[in-house]
């Protein structure tokens, strides 16, 4: 049980965290150059914006609980099932940032959830 709980927090808190430093980014602009004064110039700009602030929380959130799960299970195991991720990321990414996902997408990531299964039976 506690396993599927980490591996939820994993999973959400890293795609949640992934989703709010995209819109953070959204919000920031492109990326144009690469210089050291324009990329400090992002940084600054970017950690005042809320959702960055957010997202970097929840992603150490998933990161840290992936290290805790490491140390449970198998890598072999776990880092399999974190490919879930990718589901909740189209799901997401629709719905919180309105991307259009097309059907090719949805059936790689049907072809990541049997994946997973395959891996979870095995």
């Amino acid at each position: 049980m506690r396993v599927w709980l980490l591996l939820a927090v994993v999973v959400l808190g890293g795609t949640a965290g992934e989703i709010a430093v995209t819109r953070a980014m959204k919000q920031i602009g492109e990326v144009h150059h690469f210089h050291p004064r324009a990329l400090l110039g992002v940084l600054g700009r970017a950690f005042r914006v809320k959702w960055m602030w957010l997202g970097l929380g929840l992603l150490a959130m998933g990161f840290f609980s992936l290290l805790t799960l490491l140390s449970w299970e198998n890598v072999s195991f776990v880092v399999p099932l974190t490919a879930l991720s990718y589901v909740v990321g189209a799901l997401m990414a629709k719905l919180f940032l309105g991307e259009e996902v097309d059907q090719i997408r949805w059936m790689g990531v049907l072809l990541v959830v049997l994946g997973v299964v395959l891996v979870y039976v095995g």
